[in-house]
């Protein structure tokens, strides 16, 4: 057993723990790393013991637990310090691509522009609104940067413009544990209101009256469970609730329908839902039940005049659309107006007084109908790149006929643009500035890996032109597989920095995404989630048996459910990785799985199954990181974690790496580095975004190539 790390850290000077500089495979040797305490606890469930040696770690308010984690930050630091320069090229190299004086695309509401700008040397976003044009003089609703001041740490949640546009309302967090405190500013005057409101959630909404706001709180393990209804001038100790939703696998939230008639309250699990109305002019009303919950049935209500769209999966798994009128919402009134189809899933809808548009994904990519409600005639948004990232956002006017969309690629740096959805004409609002970046050396390209059970699972490459196939290539690949969320294939600026160096930047679309649909997703969650690491492993391998790379020189990349796959693959096959970097990983799968005051744990049931089901259990363990480490080599390995993460618990990580440091045979690197001021999220502030960005990228080339730095 090594040393205990309160002798080896706390009892070193400073100048003893960096008097060496350790460089590449034999750095364990020049300093030893932290070494946690093993307290055994055990489990008993289904007749199996679950050993846990290192829980003792889940007590923040433990000064030991502290004392450790600082001690691994030590440690990580002095290791990293002889890439301190490095670190500062990279952070300086990624800063001159980004344009420091920046503004958003202007929204339009009412007779204003909406639009937030970045000032050059400052961390947070500036709010602001124009009157009439864009023209006019700039009026400050909000400054970030004022409002970090003296903070480690800041996080805007939401904000909400009243109707009458004269109230601006907000919540703040300033820790990154996701628990926000509402404000309220009148925008004439710039003072704030008395109406200051703790511990809400992200809902927030305005009453049509401009004086009643409903805003959501979370329970005890983070859930939002909770809609009250607050009274501009009142303690909201008085504030009434209007919405509870007692079931622990349910979040709730509430939002207006774009044509500003109705409040919604969004009742959803991972896999039901149903939804709840009020008329917008009758705040002081009651809500009403669309259609009651059927489990495994999930539908999204949109008001249109005297009817309601409903997107639903009720009888079709990638969802269809359907239609009733106002007074018969239920279920057995709906009529189709799109069928379900088996290759294309229809993921959401923008709802217009004369359009209705789809989002839809077909062989991974997302595709836009625009339908005309008038004759119920349809056409597809044309895109001129085969492999492209597009989103609709900011289309919060409902009588517009400009539809506006944002449009990049791996190549391509982001555009914002409005497409008219009358003539088809299309108009630039915004196209990203990156300096020193030009697109036409760069190429990407679509290859398939083949599973194990004999599935073709797409990987998305970006890389330099002229790009070699000598099986020599660093190769950056990244991960996610889990809640049917789509994995990104947008431009990012900071990434340039490994392709100028050789890398090639590889995306696995492996199932447990949505990538290709909702069965796609079905195929990689439950007792299929094994799919989801054997696609991850068969992505490596295939791009080191097309000579692309080879193993040694593979860095896979994944956070949060994303470090899930980082663990299981490090246990599973080791050999096919040179680097694995693990951020904010949920790792500890089968204590979290089986701890129902976590935050999310009875939620993710229906993700991964509930352990107190002997199937479940079973499956799960046999794949969960933290209880299936062994003595074996690992690859050079960067976890990193969040102390006030609301979403996963910092003690996974570090339990993780504790049992890794106690049971791994090879003399690779494990560092294991801390954020003591934020959560899931990372450090607030673009800087210190880039700063994080920086030191992870820096540790992947020492470990993958000092040489190319």
């Amino acid at each position: 057993m090594r040393t205990h790390f309160f002798y080896l850290f706390l009892g070193l000077s400073a100048a003893a723990i960096s008097c060496s500089s350790p460089t590449s495979e034999n750095t364990s040797t020049a300093l030893l790393p932290p070494d946690a305490a093993q307290v055994p606890t055990e489990t008993l469930l289904h007749g199996i013991s679950l050993r846990d040696d290192y829980a003792w770690l889940k007590d923040k308010s433990n000064p030991d637990v502290i004392a450790y984690l600082e001690a691994e930050n030590a440690y990580t630091d002095t290791l990293m310090s002889s890439q301190k320069e490095l670190i500062n090229s990279l952070f300086e190299e990624m800063k001159g691509r980004i344009k420091e004086e920046d503004q958003s695309a202007p929204i339009k509401i009412d007779d204003y522009y909406y639009y937030n700008r970045s000032v050059s040397g400052k961390q947070y976003r500036v709010y602001c609104r124009k009157k009439g044009s864009m023209e006019a003089p700039e009026e400050v609703l909000l400054d970030l940067n004022q409002l970090a001041e003296g903070k480690k740490f800041l996080s805007m949640g939401n904000y909400s413009i009243s109707p009458n546009h004269q109230y601006m309302a907000y919540t703040l967090d300033s820790t990154g544990a996701e628990v926000f405190d509402l404000y309220v500013k009148e925008l004439a005057s710039g003072q704030l209101l008395e109406d200051v409101i703790p511990n809400v959630s992200y809902s927030l909404v305005w009453g049509q009256d401009n004086q009643t706001l409903f805003y959501s709180i979370n329970d005890e393990t983070n859930r939002p469970y909770k809609i009250f209804k607050h009274k501009l001038g009142v303690s909201y100790m008085e504030d009434m609730q209007v919405f509870h939703e007692e079931d622990d696998r349910y979040f709730v939230s509430i939002s207006q329908s774009k044509d500003r008639q109705y409040l919604l309250i969004d009742n959803h699990s991972k896999i039901t839902s149903e939804t709840y109305y009020l008329p917008v002019n009758d705040p002081n009303g009651e809500f009403t039940l669309f259609s009651p919950r059927v489990d495994g049935v999930e539908y999204t209500v949109y008001p249109y005049r005297n009817k309601f769209f409903i997107l639903t999966n009720d009888g079709a798994i990638n969802y269809r659309l359907m239609e009733c009128s106002g007074a018969q919402t239920s279920r057995s009134n709906w009529k189709e107006v799109i069928a379900g189809r088996d290759s294309v899933k229809i993921e959401g809808l923008e709802l217009f007084a004369n359009h209705l548009v789809l989002s839809e994904r077909s062989q991974g990519l997302r595709q836009i109908k625009v339908m005309n409600l008038a004759n119920r005639t349809s056409y597809y948004v044309p895109f001129p790149d085969p492999m492209y990232n597009v989103s609709l956002g900011g289309n919060v006017n409902y009588t517009s006929s400009k539809l506006r969309i944002t449009y990049s690629s791996l190549v391509w740096p982001e555009k914002v643009y409005e497409f008219d959805m009358n003539s088809q004409a299309t108009q630039d609002i915004k196209v990203e500035e990156v300096p020193g970046y030009d697109p036409a050396q760069y190429q990407s390209e679509r290859i398939y890996a083949t599973a194990s059970d004999g599935t073709r699972i797409p990987i998305s490459l970006l890389y330099k032109k002229g790009m070699e196939k000598n099986g020599q290539n660093p190769t950056y690949l990244y991960g996610y597989g889990s809640y049917g969320s789509i994995t990104n294939t947008s431009f990012n600026t900071s990434r340039i920095s490994l392709l100028d160096r050789g890398f090639i930047y590889a995306v696995a679309h492996i199932r447990g995404s949505g990538d290709l649909g909702e069965q796609w997703y079905q195929e990689g969650k439950f007792t299929k989630k094994k799919n989801t690491f054997t696609d991850f492993i068969a992505c490596a391998e295939h791009l080191a048996a097309e000579n692309y790379t080879k193993a040694e020189k593979i860095v896979a990349v994944g956070g949060s459910a994303g470090g899930l796959l980082m663990g299981a693959v490090a246990n599973m096959k080791p050999e096919a990785f040179g680097v694995i970097v693990a951020k904010v990983p949920f790792v500890d799968v089968m204590n979290t799985m089986l701890d129902p005051n976590l935050p999310l744990t009875v939620t993710e049931y229906e993700e991964w199954g509930n352990p107190n089901e002997k199937e479940y259990f079973e499956y799960m363990l046999s794949y969960s990181p933290y209880d299936n480490v062994s003595a074996q080599d690992y690859p050079h390995m960067l976890v990193t974690a969040g102390l006030n993460d609301p979403r996963v618990g910092y003690w996974e990580a570090a339990k993780w790496v504790a049992k890794l440091r106690d049971l791994k045979t090879d003399n690779k690197e494990l560092l294991f580095k801390i954020n003591m001021g934020a959560g899931h999220m990372g450090a607030s502030g673009r800087y210190n975004y880039l700063k994080e960005t920086a030191f992870e990228y820096a540790f992947i080339l020492d470990k993958i190539n000092p040489q190319i730095q």
